[in-house]
């Protein structure tokens, strides 16, 4: 894979593991030589995971059954890895999903939950892991964001305002962070060939079936970044143009357009 070897030897801890984007970051810092600590709910996915990374790359892989949106869930991350001897030298603060629908029909609870996942629990896991990154003088946390970041995105209300907060909290983390070998990057990919739609429960619109990017490439666009130190990318160039586009016209029309392409 691209991008040379400068995780050799280092170890990854991955959040939302067992599909999607966060298999596809495993398999991807895993070619790159990193040992990974994989974090989900589903166990057997992750064993799965775990099997044909070893097999692959022959690293060292941990697997954490864990819901991160538990009372104590991160102390508990943060407990396990020193248990096991893991100096943790990349965060991937992946594990998330997204709500479709008006923001008054959505039932609290789950929108509640997610928005623990998508903001609190990224910040927390990054308060707990930072400082031996700090310590040491090498690290990376790669936080992903959301094309929906960049605008307010109708009948994705709350999930895009939590992206934005995801994408602000790192740029500024990463200004903070200058001059002290670890980096922090925001990811933000737009459409994604994942289960996120089915999870948000949104069928695909004829917008989101043409810009749809496969996951292991968005994936090797995001290391790549981190490794660059990059503070924030937009992935895919159609991405980055309609992001930029957005600075160029009014909010409201802006949350007009999102409106029109998520129906």
């Amino acid at each position: 894979m691209s991008g040379g070897t400068p995780l050799q030897g280092r170890h990854a801890l991955v959040t939302g593991a067992s599909s999607g984007l966060g298999a596809d970051f495993a398999r991807e810092l895993a070619g790159r030589g990193a040992g990974l600590t994989l974090v989900a709910r589903r166990e057997d996915r992750l064993r799965a995971l775990e099997r044909e990374l070893v097999e692959r790359h022959g690293v060292a892989v941990d697997v954490v059954a864990l819901d991160l949106t538990a009372g104590g869930a991160a102390e508990e991350l943060r407990r396990r890895a020193e248990h096991a001897g893991r100096s943790v030298d990349v965060l991937v603060n992946n594990a998330g999903y997204g709500l479709y629908g008006e923001f008054s029909k959505l039932d609290w609870e789950r929108e509640h939950n997610m928005l623990e996942l998508d903001v609190i629990v990224p910040v927390h896991l990054t308060k707990l892991f930072l400082p031996g990154m700090l310590a040491r003088g090498f690290g990376h946390v790669l936080n992903v964001a959301s094309i929906g970041a960049y605008q307010p995105s109708p009948l994705y209300a709350s999930y895009s305002a939590a992206k934005s907060f995801v994408l602000s909290f790192t740029e500024a983390l990463s200004y903070e962070l200058r001059g002290t070998g670890v980096h922090a990057t925001a990811v933000s990919p737009g459409v994604v060939a994942t289960e996120f739609l089915h999870v948000a429960g949104q069928t695909p619109t004829r917008y989101q079936r043409r810009s749809r990017m496969d996951s292991p490439t968005v994936a090797r666009i995001g290391v790549d970044a981190m490794l660059k130190g990059r503070p924030s990318l937009v992935v895919g160039w159609r991405n980055a143009a309609a992001a930029w586009s957005v600075r160029l016209i009014p909010r409201r029309t802006a949350a007009a357009l999102a409106y029109r392409a998520m129906r």
